[in-house]
């Protein structure tokens, strides 16, 4: 009972559920990829199977390994205090264990899905920890961040192709600035305690106004990434479409936002940019289906 009540609350401390950001772009990656190399229906099941279980590993230990890096930070911040390593309801040994078990199973998918992606999980997995630490030493923190989640569609298409197309890439930006977009909105409610603690942040190096449009901008190239990216795979009206959706929901959600009201930060955090990745996937697998796979 100890052991599954720890890892109940080691799925809330790391919000399990918000895997849901990351996951519809990476599968959109894989579906480009197989757009253009086809598989038997047999393996394509395995292989997206494989990426789900890389994904949310690798997310899984990312964010367990930020919460006990972070944790003596978070204890100092109102804010974070009675996260679950500070407030003492989770202990750090556990939240280790989980991290080291999160970590074997991205590599486990990793190995089951090409050599190329073994050669290349311990590159992932040391970018998705790096970004822990960044925010005690760069005020850009929020793009690496971006980049650890941009990975995720280029690495699906590995996982399905076992090389690189660079067109995937216009996808690893997108998701790049995308997450940097949202992080910054969200990183504005610590900007009092980044200033006192010595920690860094664009709201801290801009303020909150200045960091407010820097988000703005990190989304429009996003959305410019993405014409780019559909443009090179000949995408047709839905991908355009669903380009169009996201396009109404950044605008949504920066509308909740005023730098001096930020009150509901996290309805665009979460709730936002949780409809932006999923209806962005329906709208370009749908796309992929209607035009067709190459033979």
């Amino acid at each position: 009972m100890r052991f599954w009540n720890g890892l109940r609350l080691t799925l809330e401390m790391i919000k399990f559920e918000h895997s849901v950001f990351a996951l519809p772009f990476a599968l959109t990656g894989a579906l480009l990829a197989i757009r253009e190399h086809p598989l038997a229906l047999s393996a394509l099941a395995g292989k997206l199977a494989w990426i789900v279980v890389a994904m949310v590993g690798a997310r899984s230990a990312a964010m367990a390994f930020n919460r006990i890096l972070d944790a003596a930070i978070d204890a100092r911040n109102p804010r974070t205090k009675m996260r679950h390593i500070p407030a003492g309801i989770l202990t750090r040994g556990f939240a280790w264990g989980f991290t080291a078990v999160s970590s074997v199973v991205f590599v486990l998918a990793a190995w089951a899905l090409n050599p190329l992606c073994l050669k290349l999980a311990p590159v992932a997995l040391a970018l998705v920890f790096f970004y822990s630490y960044t925010k005690r030493f760069t005020t850009f923190s929020h793009l690496v961040l971006g980049f650890s989640l941009g990975v995720a569609p280029a690495a699906a298409w590995i996982g399905i192709t076992g090389s690189l197309d660079p067109r995937i890439l216009w996808l690893t930006a997108a998701v790049t600035f995308w997450t940097a977009g949202f992080d910054v909105i969200y990183s504005c409610q610590d900007y009092e305690f980044d200033r006192s603690a010595g920690l860094y942040s664009l709201p801290r190096r801009f303020g909150i106004a200045g960091a407010l449009w820097i988000a703005r901008l990190f989304h429009v190239v996003m959305i410019g990434c993405l014409l780019v990216l559909a443009a090179s795979f000949a995408l047709g009206w839905l991908s355009l479409a669903g380009i169009g959706a996201v396009v109404l929901l950044l605008l949504y959600e920066h509308s909740l936002v005023k730098a001096n009201d930020l009150s509901r930060v996290n309805a665009a955090f979460f709730t936002v940019n949780g409809y932006v990745s999923v209806l962005f996937f329906l709208f370009w697998a749908a796309d992929m289906y209607f035009r067709g796979f190459k033979a």
